[in-house]
């Protein structure tokens, strides 16, 4: 039986790093590909090597992370690193699979001589396809103290975990959320002509600056952000108008079902494939709701210990985020048998279940999901939602030192509680309960603005829900420019 050769590797190595042969002025692949907002710290974080760790840039599939990392490399190249000091390796390449990572550094080594000393980049892509990853990834992070390594991988579920249990001290996580509202509109190249921005203020004590943004037609404004809900989630369907024709799919076979019937099934040693589909549809059609273990197992025929499993699983691969319910109280339930599940991309919906229009039933409960969407982006923040006999509040931050209640949103794709306050009746039942909560109480609606309503004694605030999301993406986005750019007058 013929065995892969040495000279098969290093030819395949040669094609897949063409700056080796074409030097620094060469094209790399993505280079004029638009740069999401998050390059510039992930970037920084790899020049950094006063940290001796290996990066591991986790998200879901198809939301940037290779282009991120060609772009990294486009980037290496212009600061002058040498060419044949920077490895690419695709691990999801069928001539690498089982092949350890020392080995192919190895024959990397021996092509251009590089000692123990060098400075090299070596990216490795898709990592998860190779069993064990990361113990070999330790292994060199051990071994070679001067070389940067970077890995990536979509079955977050495995890199999150594993390396919990083997990279402790190794490893730095850092991940890609799917598109912001914010970024869609910038990639679209409408965010100019839709939004106007404009300077709060700034303090001596936060360097960052706090902007206020408005809409400049929400009509169109309105029109993008139910496209961003059918699509917009992801650059490829943004930037391609054959995607943009049939995204459903696209989404459901090269995102949904290559996770769901290949990735974790391989991870987990899932037998049932079809009973994890049926969880996942039922949960996509519930996005924006609640749900129970009890109502779970009965729709989607799973027994509710096998769904508790699957459930962990989903989430770690970034396909929903559940959401934990409190009481009127603020009080955390001790046995959590509901909670709200969320798609981490609501464009995932409309792939399964067909595209939104602006009046369709599903919008307030996708509203919703899209909203905490862009909180994804923030790991410092803690939501949940409270619901009680009488009423129920859709967002929640819970203080992280006393745990009290610091500020609530309630979310809708409508006008109507603006004329018919008594809509917002469990607002004021939360705040009697709840006196931290601060005020006004964000109320999000479909294209109406209003500073301030009083009602019954307490303060609301209004904002289109789609200026509301953008405004959360921006925001986020903002401050990591800010950071950038304060880091680099320090």
């Amino acid at each position: 039986m013929l065995e892969i050769s040495k000279q098969d590797i290093i030819s395949r190595l040669q094609f897949d790093n063409p700056w080796w042969e074409q030097g620094r002025q060469g094209k790399v692949v993505y280079e004029n590909k638009p740069r999401r907002k998050y390059f510039e710290p992930f970037y920084q974080n790899i020049l950094d090597v006063s940290v001796h760790r290996a990066i591991v840039l986790m998200g879901p599939r198809r939301v940037g992370k290779t282009v991120m990392v060609y772009h990294c490399i486009r980037a290496l190249l212009d600061s002058g690193i040498n060419e044949k000091n920077i490895l690419y390796i695709s691990l999801e390449t069928p001539l690498y699979t089982g092949l350890p990572l020392e080995k192919i550094l190895n024959y990397f080594q021996e092509l251009f001589r590089h000692g123990r000393d060098a400075n090299l980049f070596v990216f490795f892509d898709e990592i998860q396809y190779l069993r064990n990853w990361e113990v070999h990834l330790k292994s060199l992070v051990d071994s070679f103290a001067d070389y940067r390594f970077i890995a990536t991988g979509s079955a977050a579920a495995a890199l999150r975990l594993k390396s919990i249990e083997s990279g402790a001290g190794r490893f730095s996580d850092y991940i890609l959320p799917p598109l912001t509202f914010a970024e869609y509109l910038m990639f679209i190249g409408r965010e100019v002509e839709l939004i106007k921005t404009s300077l709060v203020a700034a303090t001596k004590s936060n360097p960052y600056r706090l902007l206020k943004y408005s809409a400049l037609n929400i009509e169109a404004l309105n029109e993008e952000f139910v496209n961003y809900l059918n699509f917009g989630g992801y650059p490829e369907t943004v930037f391609s108008e054959t995607i943009r024709q049939d995204p459903g799919q696209y989404i459901k076979s090269d995102i949904i079902d290559k996770v769901l019937l290949r990735d974790l099934p391989s991870l987990y040693g899932i037998s049932d494939i079809q009973e994890l589909n049926r969880l996942f549809t039922t949960l996509a059609y519930n996005s924006g709701n609640e749900v129970s273990l009890d109502g779970l197992s009965k729709s989607s025929g799973v027994v509710k210990n096998t769904i508790k499993r699957y459930l962990e699983y989903l989430e770690a691969a970034f396909l929903i985020r559940r959401i934990e319910r409190i009481d009127q109280n603020a009080k955390r339930f001790k046995r959590a048998m509901c909670f709200k599940v969320y798609l981490t991309n609501p464009s995932m919906r409309a792939a399964l279940f067909g595209q939104l229009d602006a009046e369709a039933k599903a919008m307030g409960a996708m509203t919703e999901t899209a909203i905490f969407s862009q909180w994804q982006h923030s790991r410092i923040i803690e939501l949940y939602y409270a619901r009680w006999n009488s009423g129920e509040i859709d967002i929640v931050n819970l203080d992280r030192v006393n745990q009290s209640p610091a500020w609530v949103v309630e979310v809708k794709w409508s006008d109507r509680p603006l004329s018919s306050p008594s809509e917002l009746d469990n607002c004021l039942e939360f705040v009697k309960k709840n006196p931290t909560v601060s005020q006004p109480i964000m109320v999000t609606s479909r294209t109406i603005v209003k500073e301030v309503l009083v009602y019954k004694g307490v303060h609301f605030t209004f904002m289109p829900a789609s200026l509301y999301a953008y405004g959360l993406g921006a925001n986020l986005l903002q401050r990591i420019d800010d950071k950038m750019q304060y880091q680099r007058i320090l």
